[in-house]
């Protein structure tokens, strides 16, 4: 349990209850499927007695898909107040008579990501690859880290104004985690690490869709047997990644989401690859389409998220605060490398301009 997210300590062998909230559009079912998830996370890894789990949509946004997962300490005065007759309609009413108590789990230790059942651990030595990845993450994570205010301002006009606090969470989670657990010579098991870092670290809607980004993503990479990959995988990563968040997100080009910064750049790294241009040239020069295209979101209207309800007059005045969030992080791993592994490009450019 961080402490950001705590308003009242919880620890281990403490009472509580679990609320599984439906946004609106999530069928029950689905509902019933993320409680079976939580609870024995709740009681294995936590080591927390679960005394009542409610399920159901209790508080929505509209017809919006997704859960809320919510956790409260509790007492026997707490708990009979919960379980008292109510005249509300969607509280689920206590049922009469004594309940067994709960049962006290024997806790587990936590683990992260594993690879042929030992810990994933950073490497004492760095490859090439390894230095590259390093030098992205870090580059990536500092830019969404200096970007939360103006990330919160922009999406305070157009949501709940928590994009810049959220991403600025996962961003930090990944640098810290990136110093102790990432396995930076083995690319695919990186990105995987990351995902396990966002899914920890990052709420809100953000952190589902960049936890469903690195799985597919990972498991693109993974599909490949070499262990340096290419700048080719590489491309085929993200843009496998792209697929699934478009697919899990209900988007594309022009619904004004974080895809209208990543689809461009795909596009044009995909081009510049396959017309012989070197990677690290195609890589920055895809960042910049990136960024042009997060800024195009100004002029879009929102066909996803809550955006999709604020007026036409009010979205022209913010980009999306998520894709420019991606092109930020996108243009920054880019440059960072350029600046590293590749200190002629400029030299290169302008003489190619002239």
């Amino acid at each position: 349990m961080g402490d950001e997210s705590n308003y009242v300590p919880i620890t281990r062998v403490n009472r509580v209850v679990l609320m599984i909230n439906g946004l609106g559009a999530t069928p029950v079912m689905e509902l019933m499927i993320a409680a079976g998830k939580t609870v024995p996370k709740l009681q294995l890894e936590f080591g927390l007695l679960v005394e009542r789990v409610y399920t159901g949509s209790f508080m929505t946004s509209l017809d919006m898909k997704g859960f809320s997962i919510s956790i409260m300490k509790v007492d026997q005065t707490l708990l009979q107040h919960l379980d008292a007759s109510t005249k509300a309609p969607h509280w689920p009413v206590g049922s009469a008579g004594n309940r067994p108590p709960a049962k006290t789990p024997v806790p587990l230790p936590s683990s992260r990501s594993m690879k042929s059942d030992e810990l994933l651990s950073r490497p004492l030595q760095l490859t090439e690859q390894g230095h590259i990845l390093e030098v992205a993450i870090e580059a990536a994570a500092n830019a969404i880290i200096n970007m939360r205010d103006i990330l919160n301002d922009w999406d305070s006009t157009i949501g709940d104004g928590d994009c810049g606090s959220a991403m600025y969470k996962g961003a930090t989670a990944i640098l810290d985690d990136m110093k102790k657990y990432y396995p930076l010579n083995n690319a695919a098991e990186t990105v995987n690490e990351i995902g396990s870092s966002v899914r920890r670290a990052m709420g809100g809607t953000s952190g589902v869709l960049y936890t469903i980004f690195c799985k597919a993503a990972y498991a693109q990479l993974k599909a490949n047997s070499d262990s340096t990959v290419t700048a080719k995988q590489w491309a085929e990563a993200l843009e496998a990644a792209i697929a699934a968040v478009s697919k899990y997100g209900g988007a594309s080009t022009g619904y004004r989401t974080l895809l209208d910064a990543l689809i461009p750049a795909l596009a044009v790294l995909k081009e510049r690859l396959t017309s012989g241009e070197d990677s690290c040239t195609s890589f920055v020069l895809s960042s910049e389409a990136a960024v042009a295209g997060a800024g195009s979101t100004k002029d879009m209207q929102a066909q996803a998220g809550r955006s999709s309800y604020v007026s036409a007059a009010i979205l022209a005045t913010v980009p999306d605060p998520g894709a420019m969030a991606a092109a930020a992080w996108y243009r920054a791993a880019a440059l960072a490398v350029k600046d590293k592994f590749h200190p002629s490009f400029n030299s290169s450019i302008n003489k190619s301009k002239s």
